[in-house]
């Protein structure tokens, strides 16, 4: 593989963030590829993110309403992911709040009432137990999960149920 220089990194890194949101994280990981060495890397990302194609704040939030829009994750698991491509810990708790209180909840919601259609339990007591360990799997917090169970199951004698 020919090996390029740092300019033509910088371009193929900005046509990288052009094309959708990325992080530094992300980008780095992209360039290592490009074998540069390491303060090249770095200055290619401050230039980035000087020059506005790196936003920690605005990935965040994109990152956010994507992942509960089309994964369906939950608050944990969005804040997890993003954790773990070193996003401030400020951006991060901006973009959890972001999320729209009513959209979170009915998609919580149509996950757990579709989910319930394929479990097997012996008794609603199991289905509740099954169905509150996979909302949590998917990283929505356990009292949200328990109000939406409990509106599911109401109308059912659910009182053993909390």
């Amino acid at each position: 593989m020919k090996r390029i220089n740092e300019e033509q990194a910088l371009q193929r890194a900005a046509a990288y963030c052009a094309n959708a949101e990325h992080c530094s994280w992300e980008v780095r990981k992209k360039l290592a590829t490009l074998e540069l060495p390491h303060e090249a890397v770095e200055r290619i990302i401050a230039r980035l993110v000087n020059e506005r194609f790196i936003d920690e704040r605005r990935y965040a939030a994109s990152f956010a309403n994507d992942k509960l829009r089309f994964n369906k994750w939950g608050r944990i698991r969005i804040d997890y992911e993003l954790k773990k491509r070193d996003i401030p810990a400020d951006a991060r708790a901006e973009a959890l709040e972001g999320i729209d209180a009513e959209s979170y909840t009915g998609i919580l919601a149509s996950l757990l009432k579709d989910k319930r259609k394929s479990i097997r339990a012996a008794d609603r007591r199991e289905a509740y137990c099954k169905l509150l360990r996979f909302g949590a799997s998917r990283g929505f917090e356990s009292h949200e999960i328990n109000q939406c169970l409990k509106t599911l199951f109401r109308g059912e004698d659910d009182e053993d149920m909390e």
